[in-house]
């Protein structure tokens, strides 16, 4: 009967969610409607009082906060602004340069950043317009900010990975360490793409570098400076053993205030505009883990996370097998779902099911935080793509959009198919 009860509340989730019911509230709903067929209205409202404060009192999760907070005061100050001038210097003689620039300081921007959503914004404001003016087709100009926006979520501070970790009960740190590797790897796909399409369609991509340096090597280092302070303070503190992730999270808001403070671009309005992106972008995933707390708790006690494990079983699926479906099922989800909400939804059925197969839960939490970045820029609801019409969109519409970043998606494919025949890409740095 209980099991029954889980399998009716997953699919009236699934409905829920199809007719674009918020996340959080199809989680909530499903879970006090099961949860009172099961047991009781009491029951119900004893989960609802208690769950909350239960997930919310997390000490790990003050790391959301703080390291969303540096990010936003790094994008309002203008601390990163001098990213991609300095990535030309060192890439615009490449076929392609230019754009490889924007990939390379995506990756700058990701390691003060932990969203893939600010990373397109900020880069697409300031490399579309220039590679536009150099020759490059504005929708693969677009397309390749798209895409090198996802890294934002791969390399730390990933807050996906933050709340992974929360939830899967592993070490935020090792997780970390395994996204170096897989943003590094993706950044590098992206910049062999740019490379392969110069050299075949030189009317999409100038295989020849177009105009002079903007600035010196000198002058590079020092636009780039607070960055790379805050990437030694945070990363070095935080991968020596020196910070928790959540300490790492509160020296890297400080220094991000300090620094801006210092030069001069820390006012009033940059910092109202910071912390009140940092509360409600807080605010909408904490409540996302409530809703997918009081899931979690659902499923465990109708049976049907136990259910569907013991059925796994005994279908004898390989590992290949295995993370075919699972490969299969997060590349459906990104079609219509958000990131965390893909993420939150699945894991309590999931998570049951890699523990049966011993696989590393560090390396599956990596594996599908970039799984998640992937539904950030496929239709219809990509939303780097809605972010790069909303900062670019006088170049190019909606559709050339996505089809400029159609060849990027080939690219995340294979990156996968690595990750998933070669595991030790990811483990390689945790000592897993």
């Amino acid at each position: 009967m209980s099991v029954d009860v889980g399998f009716y509340g997953l699919a009236i989730l699934m409905l829920l969610l199809a007719l674009r019911v918020p996340v959080a509230l199809s989680l909530v709903v499903v879970a006090l409607g099961g949860m009172t067929v099961m047991f009781g209205w009491s029951t119900a409202i004893g989960m609802l009082s208690s769950t909350p404060y239960e997930f919310i009192a997390k000490w790990t999760l003050s790391a959301v906060p703080m390291f969303l907070l540096m990010g936003f005061v790094c994008y309002h100050t203008g601390l990163t602004n001098g990213l991609f001038s300095a990535a030309k210097v060192v890439f615009r003689w490449l076929p392609g340069g230019v754009a490889i620039s924007s990939i390379v300081a995506s990756s700058g921007f990701a390691a003060v950043s932990g969203s893939s959503v600010a990373c397109s914004a900020a880069m697409g404001r300031i490399a579309i317009p220039e590679m536009v003016r150099g020759g490059y087709k504005p929708s693969f100009a677009c397309g390749t900010i798209a895409a090198g926006g996802t890294i934002g979520a791969l390399i730390p501070p990933s807050i996906l990975m933050i709340v992974y970790g929360v939830f899967a009960q592993v070490s935020i740190t090792q997780v970390f360490l395994g996204g170096i590797t897989i943003g590094l790897l993706t950044a590098l796909s992206y910049s062999l793409v740019i490379l392969l399409v110069s050299w075949w369609r030189p009317d999409i991509v100038p295989r020849e570098a177009v105009g002079s340096r903007d600035i010196t090597a000198r002058q590079a280092l020092l636009d780039i400076w607070p960055v790379l302070v805050l990437g030694v303070l945070v990363f070095g503190g935080l991968f020596s053993g020196f910070f928790t992730a959540t300490e790492a999270g509160a020296v890297g808001a400080a220094g991000a205030i300090l620094i801006g403070l210092v030069l001069g671009r820390l006012n009033g309005r940059a910092m109202k505009a910071a912390l009140l992106e940092t509360l409600s972008t807080t605010s909408a995933l904490l409540i996302i883990g409530v809703g997918a707390s009081m899931f979690t708790l659902f499923l465990s006690l109708s049976g049907l996370a136990g259910f569907i494990t013991g059925a796994v079983t005994g279908w004898e699926l390989s590992y290949l097998e295995l993370m075919l479906v699972v490969v299969l099922i997060y590349l459906f989800l990104g079609l219509f779902m958000e990131p965390f909400g893909a993420m939150l939804v699945t894991l309590p059925v999931l998570l049951p099911v890699f523990e049966l197969y011993d696989v590393s839960l560090i390396w599956f939490g990596v594996l599908l935080v970039k799984l998640l970045e992937i539904g950030m820029i496929t239709p219809p609801v990509g939303m780097n793509i809605f972010v790069i019409k909303g900062v670019a969109g006088q170049y190019a519409s909606l559709m050339d959009i996505f089809r400029g970043v159609s060849t990027f998606l080939v690219a995340d494919i294979v990156v996968v198919a690595l990750v998933v025949f070669y595991p030790q890409i990811v483990l390689v740095l945790t000592g897993g």
